[in-house]
């Protein structure tokens, strides 16, 4: 049993801010506008204006198609529309002291296979939201170096649902059947990172993210259309189960060529070496052990910014994301191999104190023939794989506000 979906390596999803985005998702040595409270929060010390705020929102239309020709399956996912955004807000109190707010959504989605398709006994269909709040306060040492901390609290829900096994049914016909749901699961991290402006061109970055658990207890489990002989052992009841979300660390650099051109790179490392294992524990007695074994995994991002003219700024951007998923762990609730991403987008100055932020990301993910090992059906493994197909397109628009 499972309860995650990805849209970069693991479950996370990379689409933090509309001008960072834009420029390969580059952002932990860029000070563009509040979008740094998140790539960077030592970065809202060098911030010009006494306050900024920037909100931006994203649609992911997704396409995930699964083949076996030895059994002859063929399968696409219904991905529903999802629409992750963020918040961010800074305030300058004096020139070394700046306080800000960061509301964003680096984890979520979902996604709904065919009923009973071939690989309905490990996922049917799943959905997982989780929002995270950040108060940050950034202080600036020197002319050149500045830090910035906060706290991060997670909220977050599950929904998700599979068959029991492969081919039991009822008398009726219909499948045996599991989900599970909770909402208002919370948790605690905590964000930190380091800004070094080495001179009027080059900036230097370091970003840290915290690892956080997610721990859901006491949530709704209902088993379906169970025999009356078993609804003993199938009886309806509660779960609990843990899902961590990984630390990362990200280093960066950017370079102001001339007054038109800038160049940036981050480099940014996930450690899903955490997420050994999903294991879900029912109040009826029963246990789904769901070994995962994720390796960590890095990301190589490139970005530029040309600023046209007062009006129009331009950006893109390419980055290469590592998958986590190692060989014989490829469960099709992640069917997320190793991809490259393609960003542009822009900005247009409507006024002096409002900006349209657009942005434009495209996700192709490497074909890959790979299974998930580690089902066992009466204790039997049963390997489950296939040939998966699966690529992104996600426009996005924001808004930021200067004073």
């Amino acid at each position: 049993m499972a309860m995650a979906i990805s849209y970069a390596g693991g479950f996370r999803v990379a689409l933090q801010g509309q001008r960072a985005l834009a420029m390969g998702h580059t952002g932990v040595a860029v000070v563009n506008n509040a979008e740094t409270a998140f790539f960077n929060p030592a970065g809202m010390s060098f911030l010009e204006e006494k306050f900024t705020a920037s909100f931006g929102a994203n649609a992911i239309f997704s396409n995930i198609v699964f083949q076996n020709e030895a059994f002859g399956y063929s399968t696409a996912a219904d991905n529903p529309l999802s629409t992750p955004f963020s918040l961010y807000g800074s305030y300058k109190i004096n020139e070394k002291l700046s306080l800000g707010i960061a509301v964003y959504t680096p984890y979520g989605s979902s996604v709904e296979y065919p009923e009973n398709w071939e690989g309905s006994h490990l996922v049917q269909d799943i959905s997982l939201r989780a929002i995270f709040f950040q108060p940050t306060i950034s202080y600036k040492i020197s002319d050149k170096l500045s830090i910035g901390a906060g706290p991060i609290y997670v909220s977050g829900s599950v929904n998700f649902s599979r068959n029991l096994d492969r081919a039991t049914t009822n008398t009726e016909g219909e499948r045996l059947g599991v989900t599970i749901d909770q909402k208002g699961i919370g948790a605690w991290g905590y964000n930190a990172g380091v800004m070094f402006k080495a001179n009027e061109k080059l900036t230097l970055g370091l970003n840290y993210r915290s690892e956080i658990v997610m721990e859901a207890r006491g949530g709704d489990a209902d088993f379906r259309n169970v025999p009356t002989f078993l609804q003993g052992q199938f009886a309806d009841g509660t779960f609990d189960a843990d899902l961590p979300l990984p630390a990362e660390l990200s280093v960066g650099t950017s370079y102001q060529i001339n007054d038109q051109w800038m160049v940036a790179f981050d480099y940014n490392r996930v450690f899903w070496n955490s997420y050994d294992a999903l294991d879900v524990i029912f109040s009826n007695g029963l246990e789904s052990i769901n070994p995962r074994n994720y390796k960590d995994a890095s990301s190589y991002r490139f970005g530029f910014q040309y600023k046209a003219n007062e009006t129009f700024t331009l950006r893109g951007g390419y980055y290469f994301d590592e998958s986590p998923v190692q060989e014989g762990y490829f469960a099709p609730e992640t069917p997320r191999n190793d991809s490259n991403n393609f960003t542009a987008g822009l900005s247009v100055q409507l006024s002096e104190r409002f900006a349209l932020d657009a942005s434009f990301l495209y996700i192709h993910f490497s074909e890959i023939d790979a299974s998930y090992d580690y089902y066992l059906e009466n204790g039997v493994a049963a390997p489950f794989g296939g040939t998966y197909k699966n690529n992104a397109f996600i426009p996005g628009i924001g808004i930021t506000y200067s004073l």
